[in-house]
């Protein structure tokens, strides 16, 4: 499985064009803005992108999600069942704060333990609040990845001060639900640079 990160939007959050090599399937996590290099990037190696999937609905998330759904109009738009209020109203999204009011719709809402297939991979999705309410990651176990969004990241967690967040919940999540992955998994997340499970669990001072 490729991994590419292509950060985009106005803080630059970590967005992921993620191949299957064996089908050149793919899908995007968390656009932030348009980036117009991971559109030549998926049109150059006639990727056929399946899914575009939100970790969560804040809009340093998903500034881009319509533009690249007009690239790709066969991608189906895939975020957690709690988010969808955030998503489609620009003051739950913080939007307007970056100048320009934003929405967009999910095609599909998951559950906690849901999965999708993209190529040959399976995509699990995992329920993390504690940032957002529907916060979410995404693990594929066989390139024993996991896209953490904004709930982990190496050596620091997501911010707990914004609607909807809750410090009790990111520690529960963290803990509880993405410490008990393999401590080989990489850890792909929504700001910085990447890491591991086994070494947040060593490091991470705020866990």
């Amino acid at each position: 499985m490729r991994i590419t990160n292509l950060p985009s939007g106005a803080l630059q959050a970590n967005t992921y064009l993620v191949v299957d090599e064996n089908t050149n399937e793919g899908f995007i996590v968390d656009p932030g803005g348009y980036n117009k290099v991971l559109t030549k990037e998926v049109q150059e190696n006639n990727v056929k992108i399946k899914y575009i999937i939100l970790t969560h609905g804040h809009s340093d998330h998903i500034c881009g999600v319509n533009e690249h759904k007009a690239d790709f109009p066969d991608a189906k738009v895939v975020a957690y069942k709690d988010e969808e209020a955030m998503l489609e109203d620009p003051n739950l999204n913080q939007s307007p704060g970056f100048g320009v009011p934003y929405s967009t719709k999910a095609d599909i809402l998951v559950n906690d333990g849901d999965e999708l297939k993209v190529g040959d991979a399976t995509l699990k999705f995992i329920h993390t609040p504690g940032h957002t309410t529907g916060g979410m990651c995404i693990y594929v176990e066989a390139a024993k990845a996991l896209f953490s969004g904004d709930t982990l990241f190496c050596q620091s967690i997501g911010r707990t001060d914004f609607p909807g967040g809750s410090y009790r919940e990111i520690m529960d999540s963290i803990r509880k639900k993405l410490f008990l992955l393999p401590d080989d998994t990489n850890v792909f997340p929504g700001h910085m640079g990447p890491t591991s499970i086994g070494f947040e669990k060593e490091n991470n001072p705020f866990v």
